[in-house]
């Protein structure tokens, strides 16, 4: 099996949403859900078989089963992935989706979100189901491999990334990354520098600001609230650092164009925030 129809015009019904930890005591595990679908989206390297069909898992990876297919995972050691099993409508025009595929650029977005259903599981069922909802869709609009960049984001910094993009409201450190994804220090900085042109901190810094960026345009946060937010808590660092990153002050970048004198003019604003 390669491809799934999955229908998504209606929200899905969730049985289960966690982290599934398997490997420590066997490492293969052979099961099928005879009624539920199952989405996982994985952080390590195993073998998979679905139905008969092999294929590679490899760290920011996601796969969506149907119900009643038997699946075999051949674990390489210890292997943790977030899961949802759930019931999907009947209703609409179903949606051709691979069994596996690579997250890609999508993966800091689809992790977030199946995160915050795993937050809401199961005091709001409704968020959670919200939440699986946006990250399907979100699935089965993925671009397909000749879509796709041709230079592959390779699976160690697509794993790195993603880990970032959950932790930025976090202290973090390049050697703390390196050994969640199981790399060197100086092998994940290479990686990342042929990946994306820039070093690890360079990158986290970007995708903060980025982020700063976007709350102080589109939330009313406070804005020590989005600088804790970010991972700066300190606004002496935050206000330098949006200035140095983003071309103005935090006051400024939530005014868009940054604070205008009576004249129209922009205004010189040395004040801290």
């Amino acid at each position: 099996m390669q491809t799934v129809l999955a229908p998504l015009d209606g929200p899905p019904a969730l049985a289960a949403v966690g982290i599934g930890v398997h490997g420590p005591a066997g490492h293969v595990d052979v099961f099928s859900l005879p009624d539920l679908w199952q989405l996982h989206l994985y952080g390590y390297e195993a073998d998979l078989t679905v139905d008969g069909t092999a294929h590679a898992i490899l760290p920011g990876r996601v796969s969506l089963v149907p119900p009643g297919c038997e699946v075999r995972y051949r674990y390489r050691g210890r292997s943790e992935h977030l899961y949802v099993h759930l019931r999907l409508s009947s209703a609409g025009t179903p949606h051709s989706i691979p069994v596996i595929q690579d997250a890609g650029a999508e993966l800091g977005p689809l992790t977030s979100q199946l995160r915050q259903a795993l937050d809401a599981w199961p005091n709001t069922p409704a968020r959670a189901a919200a939440e699986v909802w946006a990250a399907l869709w979100r699935i089965a609009q993925l671009p397909s491999p000749r879509e796709q960049n041709t230079r592959a984001i390779h699976p160690t910094v697509a794993a790195a990334t993603a880990l970032i993009e959950t932790r930025l409201a976090e202290f973090l450190t390049v050697p703390e990354i390196a050994k969640a994804v199981g790399v060197s220090h100086n092998h994940l900085t290479r990686l990342f520098r042929a990946a994306t042109g820039k070093t690890v901190v360079a990158y986290i810094r970007a995708r903060r600001m980025e982020r700063a960026r976007h709350f102080l345009r589109a939330t009313t946060l406070s804005i020590p609230a989005v600088a804790a937010s970010v991972g700066i808590p300190d606004l002496q660092a935050f206000n330098k650092a949006c200035r140095r990153e983003l071309g103005a002050s935090p006051r400024g970048i939530r005014t868009r164009n940054g604070p205008t004198s009576p004249a129209g003019r922009p205004r010189t604003d040395n004040h801290r925030v």
